[in-house]
């Protein structure tokens, strides 16, 4: 799709290492590195051009027209060789804008996504069952489903079906088959592709984002079925999540979707992304909720507001608190107790623990 006179800006992202790039008319362009944004050079020959010439450059002329009409536009494509990026333009104040992420070119080793190890192999032998990986964007849930994705590719003989709206990460079939459909090219629509997904014969699904109550009743629809289904909301922890899924349905419903959410969830898995005390990177804190007997029992009984204590000493279950993932950073000295106390979701915890 982005034409090659593009492939500089793109280059000048990897060069940086940035995950972002936003550019405004009118603007100077940013890149996002390691969390943080900072004014970018780019080549004289772009910044000549109208801003519009270069988002039909991007996007194509024809999706400029659909952008025009929609005012916001989401696609995804492959630059410099085979690496992936992510794009959304949109306009603020009647000026055309861009946020492009680009996407790693590999898919990380569980090694390196910075979640225990255990619970990162016992979810690629679960057969059935609802996987929720929650976080803000950017916290790096995309790339966290591609890597255990990947792995269940590699090691297993079954069907991976996707429904992304863009694809991001491209999977060759290996041991598994896999079908991605994307959003508008693939299929007309989001929940025209849940729709037909049981049609499709999948072993493993994954939904991409959980939007309203019609792609929450399709997933837990997929998990009672006996697939295995990934799926992803911008919640900020296990106890939100739930009551995120809930409210989604009407009060008549929420009953027995505590019943169906109790019996076939599996994990709750929130991301986040910390800078380090040197800015030189970021490490991966992370919340996680395992189903076990009583997390099912607070579930059913409409106490998800107790599941926090569960968690706090879950260990053994394998579960932890962003509040213990930030400290072991902390004592690490990896990352600041400043920047850590930021994104705590209870500064007092942390405070207590460090």
């Amino acid at each position: 799709m982005a034409d090659a006179c593009l492939e500089p800006l793109f280059a000048l992202m990897a060069e940086a290492n940035a995950s972002d790039l936003h550019w405004c008319e009118g603007d100077i362009p940013r890149l996002r590195v390691n969390g943080f944004l900072r004014a970018a050079e780019v080549p004289e020959s772009l910044r000549a051009l109208p801003f519009a010439e270069l988002t039909a450059k991007l996007i194509g002329r024809g999706n400029l027209d659909v952008l025009m009409r929609d005012r916001e536009f989401d696609a995804s494509a492959s630059v410099l060789g085979g690496k992936r990026i992510r794009i959304n333009c949109f306009f603020k104040r009647d000026r055309l804008s861009w946020a492009i992420r680009l996407l790693p070119d590999r898919f990380l080793s569980f090694e390196e996504l910075g979640l225990p190890l255990p619970f990162l192999r016992n979810i690629i032998e679960m057969r059935q069952g609802l996987v929720l990986v929650t976080g803000a964007t950017g916290s790096g849930k995309t790339t966290t489903l591609a890597s255990i994705l990947n792995q269940i590719n590699l090691r297993r003989h079954e069907h991976i079906l996707t429904i992304e709206d863009p694809v991001e990460y491209v999977h060759e079939s290996a041991g598994c088959l896999v079908s991605q459909r994307e959003v508008g090219h693939d299929t007309l629509g989001f929940h025209n592709a849940l729709r037909a997904a049981l049609r499709e014969d999948p072993d493993i699904v994954l939904l991409g984002e959980m939007r309203d109550r019609e792609s929450m009743d399709a997933a837990l629809t997929l998990a009672e079925t006996g697939h295995l289904t990934f799926a992803t909301l911008h919640t900020s922890g296990a106890v939100e999540t739930i009551t995120r899924v809930i409210s989604a349905f009407e009060a008549i419903e929420q009953a027995q979707t505590r019943e169906r959410l109790a019996a076939n969830l599996k994990v709750v898995l929130t991301q986040r992304l910390v800078p380090w005390a040197n800015h030189a990177g970021r490490s991966l804190c992370a919340e996680i909720m395992v189903s076990t007997p009583a997390v099912r029992a607070l579930i059913r009984d409409g106490k998800e507001r107790q599941l926090l204590s569960l968690i706090e000493t879950g260990a053994a279950h394998g579960m932890t608190t962003m509040t213990a993932s930030l400290a072991q950073l902390v004592q690490r000295s990896i990352v600041s107790p400043e920047e850590a106390l930021r994104h705590a979701p209870d500064r007092e915890a942390l405070l207590r623990v460090l």
